[in-house]
This record gives structure tokens, C-alpha cells and sequence, in this order.
């Protein structure tokens, strides 16, 4: 699996943890007193957003990415939905595969 494909997997992976815990986790520790909730949930995102930072770290290494554009991808993990359009703008970068007859 290249580079890429695992920043993209993580990236995708970390956005969904991202979001259990502003919608899910937040509502259900300030709403319903459950605190253990953003407990797990904010360990859990924690842990992959450090994955996050190491595969982008890896994949510009493999990958041209700009340091503008590694910028770019760190800022928008920050924002709920950016890493949806982060693996919009990587899947850009992946290279076209000819089909083979």
C-alpha cells in the first residue's frame, strides 16, 4: 500500500473519529451526563490524530506535497468535515493506473 493510500485511509478514518466525538460523544457527556464517553472517544481521536500527523509526515516524503499544502491538510483535520475534503484533494494527487488487457 503506498504512502498516500495510508494518509488517506487515516485521514478518513481520524475525520470519522472526529465527528463521533463532536456530535456523539460531546452531546452524550453535556446532555446526558455520560463523561466517560468523550473519556473514550477523545483517547481514541487522540491516538489517530497522531497517526494523522505521522502518515502525512511519511506520505510527503513519497508523495510531492508542498509544505503549503501539508498546511493546508493539517488545518483542515482542525475543522469538522475538512478531512473529507482533504481526501477529495489527495485522491487528485494518486497516479492514473492504465487498464491492462
Amino acid at each position: 500500500m503506498s504512502e498516500l493510500k495510508k494518509f488517506r485511509l487515516i485521514n478518513k478514518i481520524e475525520g470519522y473519529s472526529f465527528i463521533i466525538l463532536l456530535f456523539v460523544a460531546m452531546p452524550l457527556k453535556y446532555s446526558f451526563g455520560f463523561p466517560i464517553a468523550t473519556k473514550i472517544m477523545g483517547m481514541t481521536h487522540g491516538v489517530l490524530f497522531m497517526g494523522f500527523i505521522y502518515q502525512l509526515l511519511e506520505a510527503m516524503k513519497d508523495v510531492p506535497f508542498s509544505k503549503k499544502e501539508a498546511l493546508i491538510y493539517f488545518v483542515l483535520s482542525l475543522v469538522p468535515f475538512g478531512s473529507f475534503y482533504t481526501d477529495k484533494l489527495c485522491k487528485a494527487k494518486e497516479p492514473k493506473v492504465a487498464p491492462t488487457a
